[in-house]
């Protein structure tokens, strides 16, 4: 039987040690918010601050269960409580303990921080399937 992986591992820059201070204290609300949640939005990650907290950057990266949604749905909360603007984007894996057909690819997504939207996203089997069938992946 093979296990199965979601990876991923990314920066966000909130501006400040501040913001960063604040994105922290977030995602322990978040979390603790989880808990008390029949569904439950922000697993699948775990943040630290970058460069002992002397920078507004945040170390995002997969835990156990890698979860690329719940890394969205803390980023749109985020750029609504820190007023984030701009654009942002991760890109992810998935993989398998061993070769199993289907069990590999990956995609990214990309969010407008000031609309607190999702613009784009892709999923590599998604747009495999496509390309081979003749669709237009991008429509």
């Amino acid at each position: 039987m093979a296990d199965y992986f979601t990876h991923f591992s990314c920066l966000i820059n909130v501006g400040t040690p501040e913001k960063a201070a604040a994105a922290m204290a977030m995602f322990q609300r978040c979390r603790a918010e989880d808990d008390e949640s029949d569904e439950p939005q922000y697993l699948g990650f775990e943040i630290s601050p970058q460069d002992e907290g002397q920078s507004g950057e945040l170390w995002i990266r997969d835990d156990d269960s890698g979860d690329p949604d719940g890394v969205v749905a803390f980023v749109l909360r985020l750029a609504h409580d820190l007023d984030l603007r701009g654009l942002w984007g991760f890109d992810f894996a998935h993989t398998a303990s061993r070769p199993i057909l289907g069990s590999f690819g990956g995609g990214a997504t990309v969010i407008d921080l000031g609309a607190r939207k999702v613009i784009g996203w892709v999923g590599t089997e998604t747009w495999l399937t496509q390309a081979l069938t003749g669709e237009d992946p991008d429509a």
